[in-house]
């Protein structure tokens, strides 16, 4: 038997308005945001039931989506879906305070946990990859990643001007973003990388972002996360280095292989011709199928990929492996180079390159202090599919949290420059406390009639507590866990127990298969006062996973977020720790330590 995604496809888009098609709105939720996770705004192959990511999928086949669908349409409010890698197996009668479905997708025992064993279940149609938020039904377009990259920009931007490497610094009282005056080199511009653009900009960062397919960098400049696409590398470097010149972001896509084109660049870099700042890349890596060799077309890709994907591997292996070294040879000329968490290092180290791991992923080099304040991905979609309830729910939050002025900015900005994909959405950092305040806050807009339609509120799996990822968001832990999976089978646990409407369990999202666990959790906010219970205790809970995660790691400022705001822990150490590490600045792992060979 051969997996036929295509067979039953058509258009998909989520109903709008309060008319239920479901028998609560705690059923119509997860029906809604399936939908519009397949939505030809949202989905990069709606047809192939793909979502983002090479092959993230919302669902098995379209027979499963019907039948999932059929089912939530007709579920009462204390019965429990059960979904294996996007296939309806189970109803159960559970209660009210049960999660409505729970799903585990790409789930695979430890030595069966590779590429080829995954590929072979996927084609007898006994599987699917559910990426992060693809399986879990909370995909919001590319703006779901897109202020998680803008706080990791901004990070980058201020360790530049900490470090006296930031082009004539902005003078005292400048409103300027900490990337003027800079220029950012990426690649890929799909689904995830397609934040990266517009991040840097919204940051006052130039930037030249490459992907192979013309087709995802004309996307992305439709919903203006790209400014312009070039297909001439001359023209496109004067444009980024004009707007580095001029201290103003702005952003350009050149269709060309990374592979080929980052060698080039680091040739002109070396001759003077253009200076880059900062290097990374988000590409589909962590799936070498999904990553195109060279000397390959877009148009022969898919093709070459299914007639021999051994081959294809060790191809595009070899190509990443020579991207990687242009990479670290950015960072020995001067530049700030990091892993965006796609695994290109670990391929590249197979494809031959020896070096590939010395440059850091961004979790451990910017962003692990946030993840010790349970600081992480806050989304919420409004139901009702009316960008009014957006702005209503923005003005609310900044009245919320009057004082952070760094989370107006970025509400302004997202209210200014981003357009929304499918049923309108939002995202923002919120931490441990926070979130709860929100949730229910949200909770009473509903009640009160201010918005028209519940809102659903989750989050990304690239979270502060829900995710073990050894070359992403648990690199280099300061007590060396990095590899240990019982905190997001933890997490998923809790929040199934907590109130949650739905909870996934993945495995290999972001990073590929073998290389991470992750869990994710939706709630709704329709506006009665169970919703207000569930909710305070989930949006409570759930980043408290984070505190305590990294307090178990040994992080100081995870140490005093739970002494400060009372997150119970039975062994909390009641003082500072000493290590450097353990301060929120670890020390970089060998791979070796990281991954073996199976």
């Amino acid at each position: 038997m051969t997996a036929d995604f295509t067979t039953g496809a058509r258009p998909v888009k989520a109903a709008r308005g309060t008319e239920l098609t479901a028998k609560s709105w705690q059923t119509e939720a997860p029906l809604r945001m399936l939908m519009n996770n397949l939505d030809p705004e949202v989905a990069e192959r709606p047809d192939d039931l793909v979502v983002y990511g090479g092959t993230g999928r919302a669902v098995r086949s379209w027979a499963a989506f019907d039948a999932i669908t059929r089912t939530l349409e007709t579920m009462e409010k204390d019965e429990t879906l059960l979904v294996q890698s996007g296939k309806p197996v189970g109803v159960f009668r559970t209660h009210e305070w049960a999660p409505r479905v729970l799903l585990a997708n790409s789930n695979l025992v430890g030595d069966w946990a590779t590429w080829p064993e995954f590929r072979r279940l996927e084609a007898e149609g006994l599987m699917m990859y559910g990426q992060m938020t693809a399986g879990s039904w909370i995909y919001i377009g590319t703006q779901g990643i897109l202020q998680g990259t803008y706080e990791t920009f901004a990070a980058v931007g201020n360790k530049l001007a900490a470090e006296g490497r930031h082009p004539a610094p902005a003078a005292a009282g400048s409103t300027e973003g900490p990337l003027a005056g800079t220029l950012t080199l990426t690649g890929g511009c799909g689904g995830m990388g397609g934040a990266q653009p517009l991040a840097v900009t919204l940051n006052d960062g130039a930037c030249l972002i490459v992907d192979v397919d013309e087709t995802r960098l004309r996307r992305r400049a439709g919903k203006r996360y790209l400014d312009e696409v070039e297909t001439d590398l001359d023209a496109a470097i004067a444009k980024v280095q004009a707007a580095k010149d001029e201290r103003r972001g702005w952003s350009v896509g050149y269709v060309g292989n990374a592979a080929e084109v980052f060698p080039e660049l680091l040739a002109r870099h070396k001759a003077g011709e253009v200076t880059f700042d900062v290097v990374t890349d988000q590409t589909s890596a962590h799936d070498p199928l999904s990553y195109l060799p060279e000397g390959i077309t877009v148009a022969e890709w898919h093709t070459e990929a299914a007639a021999d994907p051994e081959g294809f591997t060790k191809k595009a292996q070899a190509s990443m492996a020579r991207q990687v070294q242009a990479m670290v040879e950015f960072q020995d000329a001067g530049a700030e180079v990091f892993d965006y968490g796609n695994s290109i290092r670990d391929e590249a180290r197979k494809g031959g390159y020896d070096r590939a791991f010395e440059f850091p992923g961004f979790v451990p080099a910017y962003i692990r202090p946030l993840f010790c304040e349970g600081l992480g991905p806050f989304r919420w979609v409004a139901l009702s599919g009316d960008p009014e309830d957006i702005a209503v729910t923005d003005a609310a939050i900044k009245e919320l949290f009057p004082e952070n002025t760094h989370l107006h900015k970025w509400l302004d900005a997202a209210a200014d420059r981003v357009e929304f994909e499918g049923l309108p959405a939002r995202i923002c950092w919120l931490g441990y406390g926070e979130r709860a305040k929100a949730g229910l806050l949200f909770n009473q807009l509903v009640k009160e009639g201010k918005v028209k339609a519940p809102i659903v509120i989750g989050r990304d799996h690239l979270d502060s507590g829900s995710v073990a990822s050894p070359y992403r968001e648990t690199e280099a832990m300061a007590d060396g866990s990095d590899a240990i999976a019982d905190w997001p089978l933890l997490n998923a646990l809790l929040n199934t127990s907590s109130g949650a409407t739905w909870v996934s369990i993945h495995h290999g999202g972001g990073v590929g298969i073998g290389r991470s666990l992750h869990a994710g959790q939706v709630s709704v906010a329709d506006g009665t006062d169970l919703a207000a219970e569930k909710l305070e205790r989930l949006l409570t809970n759930d980043p408290g996973m984070g505190v305590i995660r990294h307090v178990d790691a040994g992080y100081d400022r995870a140490v005093e977020v739970a002494n400060e705001r009372g997150v119970r822990i039975p062994m909390l150490p009641t003082s500072p720790l000493t290590s450097q590490a353990r301060s929120g600045n670890p020390a970089r792992v060998a791979p070796e330590s990281q991954a073996t060979e199976k």
